[in-house]
Formats: structure tokens, C-alpha cells, sequence
């Protein structure tokens, strides 16, 4: 005897091997046994076989008529044997038994299952809109198909072009357009942005790369509200001191300038001047939820979009010959040894007497120069107690790290002649070494301001943003630890709070400390255990990361158009591991495939054979390697 059943929605027919009062063990034609509950038969019969059941009762199936058997079905509940002698008029076998129960359970819109074997056909009101529904649905799916056809063909079809700039960040799955594409992606075997660009959907691959970052994280654009502004700290005091700033050729937000006195013979006070735009930025007004959704200012080649509105950083920038609020740090040390002797933090206005360029400088100073009284020196009189006294401070964190610090690594700037999301603008990479004086220089300062401003905190015991480095790990907290690779007791990020959500928190936190003393902590933005500190750790270590890993793509993205705008087909590289090397003369890794065991930092010479600017790989193979130092 066999049976035909149910099994998680399929329908089954098998040959009854054993039974029970309320189980049936079955075998299929292939010998596999299982048991099924006898509430999930809908019939048993002797032939013909199960397999032949099958095949023979979906033929039939296919062949009946659903609207007939619609109209000649009653209208209330009926069991699918009885519709089954009603159409065929006799009794009818195993095949036109389920035959009639595969048609009725192939056709939802016409009948309403009821339950086993049971049906009722629905009524012709909703029978109308289920076909309405299900023709709709045909149209639709003829709809995709088409579209995906033409993209096939490489040609976009004017309504999926109309929403392809949603595919890339957040599409609508349930769109028309979308499963169009979708199908098209499945169909090529290519990804999203890939077909994008075949189909022109964007014109090359750096707008496809910017429009990628610009949809996820601005999707209203990059501008800002209309906001009001005022002239911050005109009360507060002058500060008489001559300040200068130094930054790269494009800096428009100067955060910090450094002025230099000797208030007695032996003894040298230097004021780290940083702008205050914590007067306009208080806790959770508009200007703060500004600062807060943006977290950092994003860098790319030739563009940047500023954290905080240009009013704004117009207001509070320490641009030269303007009096401007600063918060100042100044720190009375001995010029023969550098020991600190005092530090004082005070809220005041400066005047920064000229805003310096690093580019214009650093060839015209040299530590010869800065070491020599008797040498030609621009800025002489602030320039030469500034770099003896932050030799005197690397040596004090040399000493505590244990081991001279290696910034001898060449670094790159990327000018752009022409627009920045224009392809074809020439770029140029101009070099940078680390430990050029001026960097070292101005560098040391802000390590000084953010380590001491840290102490602030902690001996006010007012909660700030610190970042500590232990056992090589780097981390973010609430409180203070020691940075083992800078070799200070703590540090704060402080020195740019234009520029930065984090460094502006802290600012907030120092000025509270520099101006209530013991009460701080009450008088703080934020108090010891604040909950919403530790969000902001949070959100901007994200967001941090995800603005350096976009600005990591361009600056890719521009090293292949540099390579490509200057013919060069072949380079010479530095061995890092495995099959990674770096470029000597742009900052570029690339992987090459096939190289033998080689020393870290031993030259290569490669061929650069194709540049795919979407992936940002360039295919490379090796031509030949230097012999070892």
C-alpha cells in the first residue's frame, strides 16, 4: 500500500512500510525510511506506483482548467475528492485525486485552504484583486527582466539610471530598479559598483569612490544650517606676547600658535596659544550637535570638509593680525637644562603676529642654522630658544621611552591643479620628512600642552578624553594612563579643536579646571562617571576611522593617477613582508606577487603593468631586486 502526504509543504508519495496508531513508517523508491504522523496523509491507494503518482497527477493538474473548477466548486467548504467526481463524474482514482488536490493547492488566489484535504473558493471580490494582484506582479517581473536585459547589453535604462546613485550606500531592495540591477549583477557575475561604472551610471571611478562616502555619511550634503555669530571674548584680556603660527600651505583653520620670552636671564617661557572655540561650542547647543554629527574635519586631496561651519572657524581661526580668544598654556622652564619650573594655563586674546607656511621655511632652516647663533635664520629670536628648549623636551621623553624615536620616514603632500573631483587634474606629491626641524619643533610643543593640560585634569580630578598606549595597544578612556611610545605619564588630544570633536571636549573640560581650581569638577561640562563621555569615545573612534580610511583611498586613488599622469611604467620599492612593498618616491604599497625571501627595507625594481582605479590595485611583477646592504 502506498500514500500520499505532506512534508513541509511538499507533497509525497511513498510506500507504507510499517504503521502504528498514530505514525506510518514510509519508504521512498530509493530505500530511505522515516516516520510521518497519519494526520499528514491525505489518501492511500495500491497503484499506481508513487512515482508514477507524481509524475501522472501534476500533468493532469496542469491541465485543468482553475477557473472552471472555481465556478464549479460549491461555496462553502468542500473536501477536494468531492470536487474531484464532481468534474470528472465518476469516483475518481489516485491520479485524478491528487491531480485535483495538486491544481486547487497550485492555485491560492482561486481557493483558501482550510486544512487537510479542504477547501473553500474565495469569493469573487477578492478572487479580482488576488488577479489584479498576480498580473501587476507579471507586468512587473516582465518589467525587471527587460531592465535587466538592457544592462546585459551594457545599455542603463533611464528609470534604474534615475535611482543608481541609491545602489551604493542604502538601495531599496524592494524596488523594481534595484531587482533589475540585482539580476543583471547576478547575471555578469560583477559587483555593484563595478556595473555602475560599465554602464556610465557614474563617469569614472573617483566620483563613483566620493559619491560612495558622500551618500553614506551626507546624504543632505556637506553644507551647514544658517547659524548666528557674535564676536566671542572681547573682554577678555590682551595678551602681550608676539605668537607665531606654522602649518601646511591650505591650513585655514590655525588651532594653535607659539610665542617665546625670557622673563630673567637662564629662564625661558614659552605659550602654546590655542584657539577657543569652546565659547561658542557649549554643550548641546546647535553648534555643539554640529560638531558632534561630523566628529572630525575630512581631508582628501585638494578638498576637505570642515567639522565646524566657516563662519564659525572665521571667528575663532588665530589668523594673523586679528585678536582672536585663545586658551594659553605658558611654561617657565631653565633655558641649560629644560627642567620645568612652573606652568600656568589662562584665558585670554592674542594678536598672532604672522601665520607661517612650512612649505616657504623648512628650506631655509636647518638644525645647523638653529644650532649656530652666528647663522642666517628667519625668525631667529623666536625660532632658536623654541628649538633648544624642544630638544631638551625629546630628550626627557627619549629617556623615558628608552629608545630614540624613528621619524625619519618620508611623508607626502598632495596638491592638486584643478578641481578635486575632476580626474584629470594633475596632481603633484611633494615630500616631507618627518623630523624636519620645523615639524619636530612645533610637534614637541603640542605633545608638551596635551601631556600637561592631561595632569590638569587629573589633578583636578575633572574627567577628559585621554589616549594611552601600554603593551603596544592604543586606547581612549575617561582617565589617565601613561603613552608609551610618546614617553609622557598622560595625554590629551587638545591642540585642535577646530578640527577635532574630541580635542574640543577636552578644551571645555581644561578651561573649567584653569578657571575653578578645586571646584572644577563641578563647574565642568562634564562630571566624573558622565555616561555620555564614554558615547563620544565611541562614536568618534568609528567615525575617526572611517574618515582616515576614506582619506587612506584617495590619497591612493591619487597615487595611481600620479603614476599614470607621469608614464611611469616601472619603480623602485621597499621590501615590507611577504609579498608588500613600498614605493620610493610616492606613499603607495603594492602587493607583488612571486617574491623570493628578501631582508625588510631592500630595494626592488618592479613593472607596473595595469592600474585598475576602482579596485585601487595595480598589477605589478618583478623585474629585479638590489643586492642586500
Amino acid at each position: 500500500m502506498y500514500v500520499l502526504f505532506e512534508d513541509s509543504g511538499n507533497f509525497k508519495a511513498e510506500k507504507v512500510f510499517s504503521e502504528s496508531d498514530s505514525t506510518l513508517q514510509v519508504e521512498s523508491a530509493s530505500g530511505k525510511r522515516s516516520k510521518i504522523k497519519k494526520n499528514t496523509v491525505l489518501f492511500s491507494f495500491e497503484q499506481p506506483a508513487p512515482a508514477q503518482l507524481m509524475e501522472q497527477a501534476q500533468a493532469l493538474a496542469e491541465s485543468l482548467d482553475i477557473n472552471f473548477l472555481w465556478e464549479c466548486a460549491p461555496q462553502e467548504e468542500f473536501e477536494a475528492a468531492a470536487l474531484a467526481q464532481d468534474y470528472f463524474g465518476h469516483a475518481p482514482d489516485a491520479v485524478e485525486k491528487a491531480g485535483t488536490i495538486f491544481a486547487l493547492h497550485s492555485a491560492p488566489a482561486y481557493f483558501h485552504r482550510r486544512g487537510k484535504g479542504l477547501y473553500r473558493p474565495a469569493p469573487p471580490e477578492i478572487l479580482q484583486a488576488a488577479l489584479a494582484a498576480i498580473e501587476k506582479k507579471r507586468l512587473q517581473q516582465e518589467q525587471i527582466e527587460a531592465w535587466a536585459r538592457d544592462m546585459v547589453q551594457g545599455r542603463l535604462p533611464e528609470q534604474v539610471a534615475q535611482k543608481a546613485h541609491t545602489f551604493l550606500a542604502q538601495p531599496d531592495k524592494n524596488s523594481l530598479e534595484w531587482k533589475a540591477f540585482d539580476q543583471a549583477q547576478k547575471e555578469l557575475g560583477v559587483g555593484t559598483e563595478k556595473l555602475l561604472l560599465s554602464l556610465g551610471a557614474w563617469s569614472n571611478p573617483l566620483t563613483l569612490h566620493q559619491h560612495r562616502f558622500l551618500s553614506a555619511h551626507f546624504p543632505k550634503g556637506t553644507g551647514f544650517p544658517p547659524i548666528q555669530v557674535q564676536e566671542w571674548g572681547q573682554d577678555l584680556p590682551k595678551a602681550d606676547v608676539t605668537a607665531y603660527s606654522v602649518d601646511d600651505a591650505n591650513t585655514i583653520e590655525i588651532d594653535d600658535a607659539l610665542s617665546v620670552q625670557t622673563p630673567e636671564p637662564g629662564r625661558i617661557r614659552v605659550g602654546v596659544h590655542i584657539a577657543v572655540p569652546t565659547l561658542a561650542v557649549k554643550r548641546g547647543n546647535e553648534f555643539d550637535q554640529i560638531a558632534r554629527n561630523r566628529m572630525a574635519t575630512v581631508y582628501t586631496p585638494g578638498h576637505k570638509i570642515p567639522m565646524l561651519p566657516p563662519e564659525l572657524i572665521a571667528r575663532f581661526s588665530l589668523d594673523e593680525g586679528q585678536a582672536r580668544p585663545a586658551l594659553s598654556l605658558y611654561v617657565d622652564a631653565d633655558i641649560s637644562t629644560g627642567e620645568i619650573l612652573a606652568h600656568h594655563t589662562r584665558l585670554e586674546r592674542i594678536t598672532v603676529e604672522r601665520n607661517l607656511r612650512q612649505h616657504e621655511l623648512d628650506p631655509l632652516i636647518s638644525e645647523e642654522a638653529l644650532n649656530d647663533p652666528a647663522a642666517e635664520l628667519p625668525y631667529a629670536q623666536w625660532l632658536r630658544p623654541l628649538w633648544t628648549f624642544s630638544r631638551q623636551l625629546a630628550a626627557q621623553r627619549e629617556a623615558v621611552r628608552g629608545k630614540p624615536e624613528n621619524n625619519n620616514r618620508v611623508e607626502y603632500t598632495f596638491e592638486l591643479d584643478g578641481p578635486h573631483d575632476d580626474p584629470d587634474s594633475v596632481i603633484r606629491l611633494v615630500p616631507r620628512v618627518r623630523n624636519a626641524p620645523l615639524s619636530l619643533l612645533v610637534a614637541e610643543y603640542m605633545i608638551l600642552a596635551n601631556q600637561l593640560w592631561g595632569g590638569l585634569l587629573a589633578e583636578h580630578n575633572v574627567p577628559g578624553i585621554y589616549r594611552s598606549q601600554q603593551f603596544m595597544r592604543t586606547r581612549m578612556s575617561t582617565t589617565p594612563a601613561p603613552h608609551e611610545s610618546i614617553g609622557v605619564p598622560q595625554y590629551t588630544w587638545s591642540t585642535s579643536p577646530l578640527r577635532r570633536y574630541v580635542d574640543l571636549i577636552n578644551q571645555g573640560q581644561i578651561l573649567a579646571a584653569a578657571e575653578h581650581g578645586i571646584s572644577a569638577r563641578l563647574a565642568a561640562p562634564f562630571q566624573p562617571k558622565d555616561a555620555d563621555l564614554f558615547a563620544i569615545i565611541g562614536a568618534f573612534e568609528g567615525q575617526y576611522a572611517q574618515w582616515a580610511d576614506y582619506q587612506s583611498s584617495l590619497e591612493r586613488y591619487w597615487c595611481l593617477r600620479w603614476l599614470q599622469q607621469n608614464g611611469i611604467t616601472q619603480a623602485r620599492a621597499a621590501y615590507i613582508k611577504e609579498d608588500l612593498v613600498r614605493l620610493n618616491d610616492a606613499p603607495l604599497v603594492l602587493h607583488v606577487p612571486g617574491l623570493p625571501a628578501l631582508e625588510r627595507g631592500q630595494e626592488v625594481t618592479i613593472d607596473l603593468l595595469a592600474f585598475d582605479e576602482l579596485a585601487l590595485t595595480v598589477e605589478c611583477r618583478l623585474r629585479e631586486v638590489a643586492a642586500a646592504a
